[in-house]
């Protein structure tokens, strides 16, 4: 494997390390105090082992990061890249012995474009606080991960992140028209293009898209964006089965709508939810299914998904009335994570993708699982693309709940490939799905992937020990 050439440099390495360092960058940007390193040590991701980082890098250029990669690549020492580190994979976990590069102070939003319709960004800027500064010119950033108020868009390209929006709007990939990129050695790529359209080479920027910072360092970004739409209006419908949910999901889809979020929680994270906040959503349901449509006429949007549901079993539908009742049902699905996670105290969230058609088979074999492993496990979905993330909640100072939480989550995983989906929709793969990668792209794929790691990162210094 390529990551083998790579091993944790010794003492004197990292004194002559930091000293490299220091030579480009100001004092401020180059930490080694080990009770300030190990707190970023790892991202949010459970049962991901991460190594102790010799020196952590904050630079604010891109000259910063290219001196700490001429660095890293003289002394072959291995660089893990860092957003907010809000993964939920272990894909920005340290190795023992790396540069953390985090990328949390470049920061600056660059430029917004109203005529061409795009950003500029550097990476460590904000999710919402990009999506603040366009809406300022009538635009929008559509991408909208849970994590929104804390993530950066360095690290939504990493991982190739989603949110609640991607059922009309897509995912990050189809937002990122161009990059500028550090590679391994130094040198500095541009990639892509600031035009709504351009087909010049092959797509060198859709492949870091995605690429969890093992094949070069995104410095900055050229995003698109999109008019501002009108404020939407959501709707709620209850269940008395998944499968129900699942086929009004099917419904709205084959019917040809176009909702801006259509999204699922499972009894158990309706409980969880009312059990933290007290809101009163309807605890003899089995599944809730949240629609909202953002066009010029919503209500009528709403009507028609309406019937749609009682058509597929819906026992109760209803409608918002306006834009504070519509953000009140949408608290309830942001509140799923937190909700399940004081379950127990400590969650194990999955991301298996399936198609629309299997959501309530693996609604349902998730459900078997749980029972299997006498444990509980939520699930709420991007029910619109078919994303679920079945939420396993256990204790994890019980060994054996420990061992049965993680026993239930590779079994999830193996269903969703059953079902014919993928092991990640977009949390990215890191650590914690490295073996699960392998299954699902097979050996082929494997090889052909390994040798785009070896052209950009011949040395294998970039992120060792994720992916593969």
């Amino acid at each position: 494997m390529i990551m083998s050439r790579i091993e944790a440099p010794h003492d004197h390495v990292t004194g002559s390390l930091v000293d490299r360092l220091l030579a480009g960058l100001p004092a401020e940007a180059v930490l080694t105090d080990p009770d300030v390193t190990v707190s970023y040590a790892h991202d949010m991701a459970g049962f991901c082992p991460a190594g102790t980082p010799a020196v952590v890098v904050l630079p604010r250029t891109v000259d910063q990061v290219r001196h700490v990669m001429r660095t890293a690549t003289e002394l072959r020492v291995p660089v893990v890249p860092q957003g907010a580190r809000t993964g939920l994979s272990g894909g920005a976990n340290a190795s023992d012995g790396c540069v953390v590069l985090s990328l949390t102070r470049m920061d600056r939003i660059l430029e917004i474009d109203p005529v061409e319709r795009i950003a500029v960004v550097e990476p460590g800027v904000v999710n919402a606080t990009l999506s603040r500064a366009v809406g300022e010119h009538g635009l929008y950033y559509p991408p909208d991960p849970s994590s929104w108020e804390t993530c950066t868009i360095g690290g939504n390209i990493g991982t190739a992140s989603g949110g609640l929006c991607c059922v009309k709007y897509g995912v990050t990939a189809e937002y990122v028209l161009g990059l500028d990129v550090v590679l391994a050695d130094g040198r500095l790529m541009t990639t892509g293009r600031r035009t709504a359209k351009g087909v010049a080479g092959y797509d060198l920027t859709r492949l870091f898209v995605g690429s969890e910072g093992s094949l070069g360092i995104v410095v900055r970004a050229v995003l698109a964006l999109r008019p501002r739409p009108p404020r939407q209006l959501v709707l709620a419908a209850e269940f008395a089965s998944a499968a129900a949910a699942c086929d009004a999901v099917c419904r709205i889809m084959a019917g040809g709508h176009v909702p801006s979020l259509l999204e699922l929680m499972d009894r158990t994270t309706v409980k969880a939810v009312n059990d933290l906040t007290r809101m009163g959503l309807p605890e003899s349901t089995e599944a809730l299914l949240l629609a909202a449509f953002d066009t010029p006429d919503p209500a009528a949007d709403l009507a028609a998904v309406g019937a749609l549901c009682e058509a597929a079993g819906a026992t109760q539908v209803v409608p918002a009335e306006d834009a504070a009742e519509s953000e009140l049902l949408l608290q309830a699905r942001r509140s799923s994570l937190v909700a399940l996670e004081a379950v127990t105290g400590t969650t194990m969230i999955d991301d298996v993708c399936v198609p629309r058609s299997r959501l309530g088979d693996m609604i349902e074999g998730v459900e078997r699982i749980a029972e299997r492993h006498r444990l509980t496990i939520g699930v709420v979905a991007h029910a619109g693309d078919g994303n679920t993330h079945p939420t396993v909640c256990f204790d994890a100072q019980d060994p054996d709940e420990s061992r049965r939480a993680r026993a239930s989550f590779d079994e999830i995983m193996a269903l969703g490939l059953e079902l014919g989906g993928t092991i990640t929709g977009e949390h990215g793969v890191g650590v914690l799905k490295k073996e699960w990668l392998a299954r699902e792209i097979g050996p082929v794929g494997v090889e052909m992937q390994r040798g785009i790691k070896q052209v950009f990162d011949p040395l294998g210094i970039l992120n060792p020990g994720k992916l593969f």
